[in-house]
């Protein structure tokens, strides 16, 4: 247990704040850590639940208070006690959206001068009425660092080792010290669990046990649907062209992932682009590069319409996204959150606040790619340089790159492209985009699948030939995006 914890712990209970609000969702630790300090505070100590109601614990065998289980009647009865006592109240949240739950808290906390009653409300969540907010201290206890999470780790491991006849568990350093890491933003008791899972199901920890990890912490750190979560990434070797984007990401993969103090650590890019060019592709392929999971932002799912709710919900995305690190967050359509609608209420402004400053002010490591359709909407305090460490423009690939992409898609089918003449496709698909390409192939297979044929060159063609790229539809609107990029971004 943390000593600053209890040290901060102690400041606050002395300071006579009337009522405390923990954040946590280790409830037993939390009560420990009172347990410790009441002796020193030499202050009575109480416990209440809305299962067993009312009893103070620091003495043994003591019995319940009377008609303590209704909420109500449990505060009615701290109110009238004359001796004052630290309250412990576990789970009283649901009970604040009675006005009359919440005025009891109020005139406990108003008496206080009276007769100094602490009470503690321990919750997972962290939101209280308005009426109680300005006398409510707050206090979250520290989750373990990474010396607390080795220490957690070598427990099990030791563990391990007594219950099986002393037989080791199989472990590297190197991927002893991965698991630390990937464990880092948990509770000590969701640490030492996953922990036990792993070593206990076959006595090793190796690599493959490690996206496993990843993916229970995700689900362990989920607050609502805005994320979601993927550690099987693509690899740029399912990309077609993009060479100045791919240089820029290895060229950074060091620095993200062993911080150099001579070196700014990478925080982040813009992608921009025609529609279909691999924008979303390049984004999941930088998480596939550099061994890391990827967590996607659906922006959509922001939205509430309840004041505040939507600030909420990013806030609690990015906590989630600052636990998962190291990680690539990937925010896509960014400009559908960030952009003034007009008619949200100034919503999309407060958001777009949000988000500057967290990517101002975070230290952990999540390296943020934005992902963007039309720039047209997105603010100029996102695009300027140095708030994201560079802009890639993602533009129609050159003929080169539609041979090296109808390659990529015919091998992800078990074809050999070297039974088909790339070249010809290459120059039919002239201003096709990554994504009409990959559909040029998929409905060739269709073609030919109805010809009861084998697929050859002549399938796609014939399917190039019907279909008229979104280029040449919006050829006008492409051509705008074309000029905005070209003194703003990198071609990627």
């Amino acid at each position: 247990m943390a000593t600053d914890d209890i040290h901060d712990l102690e400041v606050l209970l002395r300071s006579q704040v009337p009522l405390i609000a923990v954040q946590t969702r280790e409830e037993q630790r939390a009560l420990e850590m009172f347990r410790r300090l009441i002796p020193v505070l030499g202050r009575p100590l109480a416990h209440w639940s809305v299962t067993t109601g009312a009893r103070r614990i620091d003495i043994q065998d003591m019995d319940y208070f009377d008609n303590t289980t209704e909420p109500a009647d449990f505060l009615r009865h701290v109110l009238k006690s004359s001796q004052a006592m630290v309250w412990f109240v576990p789970d009283f949240h649901p009970y604040l959206k009675d006005p009359v739950n919440v005025r009891l808290l109020k005139e406990i906390a108003l008496n206080h001068t009276s007769i100094p009653h602490t009470v503690v409300l321990v919750s997972h969540q962290a939101d209280y009425p308005q009426e109680l907010r300005k006398l409510i201290g707050r206090f979250s206890p520290a989750l373990p660092d990474s010396d607390a999470i080795r220490d957690i780790v070598h427990e099990e491991a030791r563990q391990y080792a007594s219950d099986n006849n002393g037989q080791r568990v199989r472990a590297s350093r190197e991927i002893i010290e991965r698991l630390v890491n990937n464990l880092s933003g948990l509770t000590a008791w969701d640490v030492r669990r996953l922990a036990r899972q792993i070593i206990h199901a076959d006595g090793a920890i190796t690599e493959s046990d490690l996206p496993a990890v990843m993916q229970a912490k995700y689900e362990l750190l989920d607050r609502g649907g805005a994320l979601a979560f993927t550690y099987d990434t693509a690899q740029f070797s399912e990309v077609g062209g993009m060479h100045n984007l791919r240089r820029w990401v290895h060229r950074r993969r060091r620095a993200f992932l062993d911080p150099d103090n001579t070196l700014d650590t990478p925080r982040g890019m813009l992608l921009t682009g025609v529609q279909g060019g691999g924008k979303s592709l390049a984004a999941k392929a930088v998480a596939g590069l550099w061994g890391l999971p990827l967590l996607q932002l659906d922006m959509g799912t922001l939205y509430n319409k309840y004041h505040g709710e939507s600030e909420r919900n990013l806030r609690e995305a990015l906590q989630t996204a600052a636990a998962m690190a190291p990680c690539v967050l990937w925010i896509d359509e960014i400009e559908k959150a960030v952009g003034d609608s007009g008619g949200d209420s100034g919503v999309s402004q407060r958001i777009l606040g949000h988000l500057l400053t967290w990517m101002a002010e975070n230290r952990a490591a999540v390296f943020v790619v934005a992902t963007a359709n039309n720039i047209d909407k997105l603010p100029p305090e996102l695009v300027r340089k140095g708030r994201l460490d560079e802009i890639f423009f993602v533009d129609l690939p050159d003929t080169e790159i539609r041979a090296e992409i109808f390659a990529i898609h015919l091998q992800k089918r078990d074809f050999d492209p070297a039974n088909f003449d790339l070249q010809a496709l290459a120059e039919a698909s002239e201003e096709f985009s990554g994504a009409e390409i990959e559909q040029a192939v998929v409905s060739a297979l269709y073609l030919a699948h109805e010809q009861d044929s084998a697929l050859e060159t002549a399938h796609i063609l014939e399917e190039i030939s019907h279909t008229r790229p979104l280029a040449v539809v919006m050829s006008e609107p492409l051509q705008r995006l074309r000029d905005w990029a070209s003194e703003r971004t990198v071609k990627a």
